[in-house]
């Protein structure tokens, strides 16, 4: 069984093909790269890039039952502010985050902006599923 099919090298547009995340806050977008993620049936791996328009805040605490890992491309990420986007910790570029079923994290602002790369998967082996 295959978790995704194999897709060839091709240039991305860096502009083109982005879509809010559904149920994100404003100014959260998403480019689909590869997979599915199926959070009923807990099964799947999506990729993706998430970018944050320049005075983004997420105001909520995320919290979920797969895996994630983020890569911070460019830009500046605060992650642990409040709901109005003040405190918290700033990342800058490159930057990594590897969150295990269950990890709260955010809120998150992003004063002038970020691109980040996003794997979610569930193990299938009771971490994770």
């Amino acid at each position: 069984m295959s978790l995704k099919p194999a897709i060839a090298f091709h240039d991305l547009d860096p502009e083109t093909g982005w879509e809010p995340v559904p149920g994100g806050a404003a100014g959260v977008e998403q480019k689909m790269l590869s997979g599915a993620l199926d959070e009923e049936a807990k099964i799947g791996v999506r990729t993706r890039l998430i970018r944050f328009v320049p005075g983004t805040i997420a105001p909520h605490i995320f919290l979920h039952d797969y895996w994630e890992e983020v890569y911070l491309i460019s830009g500046k990420l605060v992650n642990g502010c409040d709901a109005q986007g003040m405190g918290g910790t700033e990342y800058t570029a490159p930057a990594y985050a590897c969150r295990p079923p269950g990890t709260e994290h955010g809120p998150f602002t992003s004063k002038d902006g970020c691109v980040f790369f996003e794997i979610q998967y569930y193990l299938g082996d009771g971490h994770g599923s």
